[in-house]
């Protein structure tokens, strides 16, 4: 399966865009081969872009104090961007950076809100990826809250299986709101 026909599948995951807005769409998108380390977004910039990545795994987070605080990972099949910046015109609180090699591709944010006046279909397609975002972000409070640093470790692994060789102890411990030691224990008794 080509990489279009793949991000058309994932769209139509969430909601059945309709033809004619993915006419309007398909020419407009653009792929490209990154490297990890990349940044798809800085902080202080502001964001006119949405990704999809076609694959790799990124991860958000923003600096306080010269300490990095990570908020989130993406993977493979997953749209990413600054959503702060994109939906606010603000300058972007957080970087996305890639943690390995990835294809993407370039959705203009523009684009995507003209497509919003031309089809019903894309404006609700816009609509649940916001609603997904409030209730990914929701839930991941709630387990902050609630969860045992273990017990987060745990349904981490268990949602993203491959997760804990792709990403660094570092960047796991600080989604995780833990310290690399307290990580490197808890990740002990699941050996």
């Amino acid at each position: 399966m080509d990489l279009l026909e793949k991000i058309k599948n994932a769209i139509i995951r969430f909601y059945p865009l309709d033809e004619q807005a993915w006419e309007i769409l398909e020419p407009n998108l653009v792929v490209k081969h990154c490297k990890k380390g990349d940044l798809l977004v800085k902080e202080g910039d502001i964001e006119d872009r949405i990704f999809f990545l076609g694959s790799g795994v990124s991860r958000n987070y923003f600096l306080r104090n010269d300490k990095e605080f990570t908020i989130d990972f993406h993977f493979e099949g997953d749209f990413v961007t600054g959503f702060y910046s994109l939906i606010t015109g603000a300058p972007s609180i957080l970087t996305v950076e890639l943690l390995t090699d990835a294809v993407i591709v370039v959705f203009p944010y523009g684009l995507i809100t003209s497509l919003y006046d031309l089809s019903a279909k894309a404006a609700n397609f816009g609509r649940l990826i916001a609603e997904r975002q409030y209730v990914v972000r929701l839930l991941k409070e709630m387990d902050l809250m609630s969860l045992t640093a273990e017990e987060r470790y745990a349904k981490l692994v268990d949602s993203r299986p491959g997760l804990v060789e792709k990403i660094s102890v570092k960047h796991i411990s600080s989604y995780l709101g833990i310290h690399p030691e307290s990580l490197s224990r808890i990740r002990k008794k699941f050996l």
